[in-house]
Order: structure tokens, then C-alpha cells, then sequence
């Protein structure tokens, strides 16, 4: 499953509009239950680094703040090892242009997002955030990851 949060700040229970005034600490993420038999950590870091820029401090294209912050949330060391392990490859390889800003932290202070929030793509597809930067990404996700959808 794939629920839309807040983690990562010091307030209990933050709104949407809370985090996106940027005085909570929260970042926006994704809280991802998986089944490793089924998928691994390891592919789900390859769709995190694929499917935004890590390279781009506190923000994603348009979207300014802290709470746009390119972080993972690790639940155990085992994840965090993967994920900085990863990080450092992508770093040495050079894979961007530009430097790695990816935090990585452990999970603290996470709360669901409002329901509105919960499918909000295909919810509003017509919305002009979702034409304009949701969709290119689905699109392209759905390109590069195809074999592995079901």
C-alpha cells in the first residue's frame, strides 16, 4: 500500500496547510508497506531515485520548501544501509550532473494525510498540477518499469 503523509517535523498531527506554510519540519512522503517476496527495498530506492531529482534542495521543480525536501524515512538499519549504499553508487557514478542532496533519516513524527490527499491523481485528472507534473512522471514510470507492473 501507498498512503500519503507528513514526516519528519516536530507537531503533532499537522494539516496540509501547517506543512506547506514550512513552520512544521515536515516533508511530504509516501508511506510504502511492501511485501519484500514481491518487491524488494532495493527496487523500491530505484524508483525513488528515478522518479523525482535528488539533486534539487528543498524543493521538486515549482514546489519551494523545506516539505519538498528529498528524504527517505528508514524503519531499520537494514534500509538505511541500502539506502545510503545506494546514494554513495549514484554519487560515484555520477549519474546527475549535480550533487546528491537526499537526506536520509530515520522515521519519526509521521501522520497520515487527509483523505482528499489519498489517490490524488486519479481523483483529479484534470487538474493542471497533475497534467503538468504528475502525469509526464506517471507516464514515464509507466515506460521504465512496465515489465515489473501487474
Amino acid at each position: 500500500s501507498v498512503v500519503p503523509g507528513y514526516a519528519g517535523g516536530h507537531k503533532a498531527d499537522p494539516t496540509y496547510k501547517e506543512v506547506c506554510g514550512g513552520q512544521t519540519g515536515h516533508a511530504e512522503v509516501a508511506q510504502v508497506v511492501f511485501d519484500p517476496s514481491v518487491v524488494s527495498y532495493d527496487e523500491l530506492l530505484e524508483v525513488f531515485w528515478f522518479v523525482h531529482d535528488p539533486t534539487q534542495l528543498n524543493r521538486q521543480g515549482n514546489d519551494i520548501g523545506t516539505q519538498y525536501r528529498s528524504v527517505i524515512f528508514y524503519h531499520n538499519e537494514a534500509q538505511k544501509n541500502a539506502a545510503s549504499k545506494y546514494l554513495k553508487q549514484l554519487n560515484d557514478e555520477k549519474v546527475w550532473d549535480a550533487p546528491i542532496v537526499t537526506q536520509i533519516n530515520p522515521i519519526n513524527n509521521y501522520f497520515e494525510a487527509e483523505d482528499y490527499h489519498h489517490d490524488y491523481y486519479e481523483n483529479n485528472p484534470g487538474n493542471p498540477y497533475c497534467q503538468s507534473v504528475v502525469r509526464p512522471k506517471v507516464e514515464k514510470f509507466r515506460k521504465v518499469f512496465a515489465d515489473r507492473l501487474n
